[in-house]
């Protein structure tokens, strides 16, 4: 029996590789010079793609593939999936939720660590003889005992609360209604009042149209000179524009962002500024998410080419 046609639009790790080609007929997509050329060639005997959050599956693609059954996305969030689409043709979404989530939780919390703490500068201050030479690195901000804004209690702020709670602060979330498993949190369903009470904003809620920009002037200006806020979601949760002016004017404080609009090829004005702390999209970038986040989409490919029920459904 032939092995059934995939498209792949990103790479992924070798141990990701081997088995994918393994079980499918894989097109490579990315390695493709002419892309429309190859899609155009290859489309019409594609019944599955697997693709990477950030790279999505436009309906372009999606059309150019009339046998298409289903998108195996490898990370949570499917904002760059033509979801209407697929809706249109019946093609079923996947994505990796939980096996990320703790990792992505983890790195939110260094980023805040690092940057109120100034780690970052402190190693150069050790490394290039300030120390030895000045004295002492200047004085930075505590974390414990602040208050904590989490914007968006799903899975991910859920494990960042709860990381939260072991520095004593003060959390408080916004969400589309209070949560029955965050009674000891405040509820607060306005995103600029959530930062105006808020020293560290952190936005972990889900990208879609209606949270394009949703931390906008209003929420950056009501977190203030002295507050930080760090993204570990989408970039277009954020108006990026409004918060380089900000930090640019002090009228944010600071900002740890692992997420950025056109990545990797971000806006050059965050560059020269010292109150960001800039990471390369990889908070869930561990060996141990990883493998399990190529396993699931695999998981899921194999189950639909079987004829059982997905194992993590978006549509």
């Amino acid at each position: 029996m032939s092995k059934p046609q995939i498209l792949q639009v990103g790479p992924y790790p070798e141990w990701d590789e081997a088995p994918l080609n393994a079980v499918f007929s894989v097109h490579r997509y990315f390695e493709a010079a002419d892309k429309p050329g190859f899609l155009a060639a290859v489309g019409p005997q594609v019944r599955a793609i697997a693709t990477r959050g950030e790279l999505g599956a436009s309906r372009a693609m999606i059309e150019a593939c009339p046998a298409l059954e289903l998108i195996s996305v490898y990370g949570v969030g499917f904002d760059a999936v033509d979801l209407a689409a697929c809706r249109e043709r019946g093609i079923g979404v996947t994505n990796t939720p939980d096996v990320l989530t703790s990792d992505v939780a983890d790195l939110g919390v260094a980023m805040m660590l690092c940057l109120s703490r100034g780690m970052i500068g402190a190693e150069s201050w050790v490394k290039d003889g300030s120390w030895m030479a000045k004295g002492l690195y200047p004085l930075k901000r505590r974390v414990w005992g602040r208050r904590a804004g989490v914007l968006g209690l799903g899975r991910i702020g859920y494990e960042v609360a709860k990381r939260l709670q072991g520095f004593d602060m003060q959390i408080a979330y916004s969400d589309m209604a209070p949560k029955d498993f965050a009674a000891d949190w405040e509820f607060i369903a306005d995103p600029v009042a959530l930062a105006t009470r808020s020293d560290f904003l952190f936005v972990t809620l889900a990208a879609s149209a209606a949270t394009r920009h949703i931390v906008g002037r209003d929420v950056i200006a009501a977190l203030g000179g002295e507050g930080m806020l760090i993204n570990i979601s989408r970039a277009s949760n954020i108006d990026e524009e409004a918060l380089l002016d900000a930090l640019e004017s002090g009228a944010l404080g600071s900002a740890a962002l692992d997420v950025f609009e056109g990545e990797p090829a971000l806006n050059p004005r965050f560059l020269p500024l010292d109150n960001v702390l800039l990471q390369p999209h990889h908070a869930s970038g561990t060996i141990e998410t990883r493998k399990a986040m190529g396993q699931l989409v695999r998981d899921n490919l194999v189950a639909h080419f079987a004829g059982q029920p997905l194992l993590t459904p978006v549509l």
